[in-house]
């Protein structure tokens, strides 16, 4: 077992692995930038290493600088977390020669699953089912045209580098084609160096279904159920919750064991989620693989009461999974409560935090690294906490998220919570009736 983890990362996922590795015995490193020398996993760490300024670029994403860091500290492992370097496969690599353990993917896995062309034409081969589209790149705009007329209208571009919904465009006739497909390449190539694009056939009224899957080192892998994560706004989740309301018995089986088909496959070891596509018939298609830890994984972790960080680091230190598959026992709903203003188009709203009052009872979880006095730097993602509300039905877990949202307060800045408090009266929201379009018709109710 590992003697000391440096975790990659900062906020809430940073403090999360720290008390996994607490639990465990094992010491850790934090890293962090001068804007986050306040933050509760630079207090809670047994070591703390600060690796440059604000800027990601110059800090969180400066390989040199965490790994000089892992060094000077003697850490055997790097945990990545979510987002930053969790699906680098240089980083990976790197920390291969530097004979530190990564705590995820290997270097040729991520780069099987990372390229979205290629983890889709490693999927078929794999025999699990994917949206029918182009086969790799498209080399030129007539290709684009071809395919499209091949599959049929509405058609969607997207960036193989892709993430966060940029260089996707929706096409429902070829008169749109011209126009996005310029727009989307230099989308791309500006957000991600990489001007590459595929297409697909788009999936009308999709829900986004994922599937948690853990591997070991040994072949074997299992799932742990699903995740619905299909409220987002500009293709970023807002909440989640397991069970999914749209999920039958068979649904899940064929699902569960189309993850497990491509885990095994392609033989991945760690903590993953394979992401599917599900029309409103129930057929369900491969969208992409994180081989990584995700920003929802409490919610999974609650309702078959399994530590998801506790097993990544074991599978890393070669321990086998029990090859066993989850199934929930309870209902868990998640809300990524950011600092933004919902009622201002959802604007962005660091600052510094003059009042917290945290939710608590039974089944109410909540992760995040903010508290009363802590100012919330501008370079970062907007998410400051997690709400997670567990309890045995659906209908029980949205009355425990109104009752928590109710208790949260947070002054000095602006947050999604009212945004979240009124989704749990959504109509729709709790019929389980929605879809990824589902935030194109809410509209915020005025406060006043």
């Amino acid at each position: 077992m590992f003697k000391k983890i440096l975790i990659a990362n900062r906020g809430e996922i940073a403090l999360r692995v720290i008390r996994t590795c607490r639990e465990m015995g094992i010491k850790t490193v934090a890293v962090y930038s001068t804007a986050d020398a306040e933050s509760l996993h630079v207090k809670f760490a047994d070591e703390a290493v600060c690796i440059g300024p604000a800027p990601s670029n110059l800090s969180y994403l400066k390989m040199s600088n965490i790994i000089a860091a892992a060094e000077i500290t003697n850490a055997d492992a790097i945990h990545p977390g979510y987002g930053f370097l969790s699906e680098n496969a240089k980083f990976s690599k790197i920390c291969q020669e530097h004979g530190i353990k990564f705590i995820g993917a290997s270097p040729e896995m991520i780069e099987k699953m990372g390229d979205k062309a290629t983890a889709k034409a490693t999927m078929k081969a794999a025999g699990v089912p994917c949206v029918p589209g182009s086969d790799g790149i498209l080399e030129s705009l007539e290709q684009a045209k071809k395919v499209a007329k091949e599959i049929g209208y509405p058609v969607m571009m997207k960036a193989t580098a892709g993430g966060g919904g940029k260089g996707m465009r929706a096409i429902w006739k070829e008169e749109e084609l011209d126009k996005a497909w310029e727009s989307a390449r230099l989308e791309a190539a500006a957000a991600f160096g990489n001007d590459g694009m595929y297409m697909e056939k788009l999936i009308e009224e999709p829900r986004h279904i994922e599937i948690q899957v853990v591997g070991d080192s040994y072949g074997k892998a299992c799932h742990l159920s699903e995740r619905d994560c299909s409220v987002q706004r500009r293709h970023q989740k807002l909440t989640e919750e397991t069970p999914s309301p749209f999920m039958t018995d068979d649904l899940r089986q064929r699902m569960g064991d189309a993850a497990v088909k491509a885990a095994e496959f392609i033989q991945y070891e760690g903590a993953g989620t394979v992401e599917f596509l599900v029309d409103k018939h129930r057929n369900f298609y491969f969208m992409e693989m994180n081989t990584r830890i995700q920003v929802e994984h409490p919610i999974t972790e609650q309702v078959i009461d399994y530590d998801l960080i506790r097993e990544q680091i074991l599978v890393a230190a070669g321990v086998p999974i029990s090859g066993k598959n989850y199934l929930p026992q309870l209902h868990s709903i998640e809300c990524r409560i950011n600092a933004e203003d919902p009622y201002n188009d959802f604007r962005p709203s660091p600052g510094k935090i003059t009042v917290l009052h945290a939710p608590g009872g039974h089944g109410v979880r909540l992760d995040t690294h903010v508290y009363a006095g802590y100012t919330i730097p501008p370079n970062y993602d907007s998410m400051i906490a997690k709400l997670i509300t567990t309890a045995q039905t659906r209908e029980e877990a949205i009355n425990k998220m109104k009752r928590a949202l109710d208790e949260f307060y947070i002054e000095g800045i602006k947050t999604t919570i009212p945004f979240h408090r009124q989704l749990m009266d959504e109509p729709d929201y709790v019929a389980g009736n929605y879809t990824t379009k589902f935030m194109e018709s809410f509209k915020m109710k005025d406060p006043n």
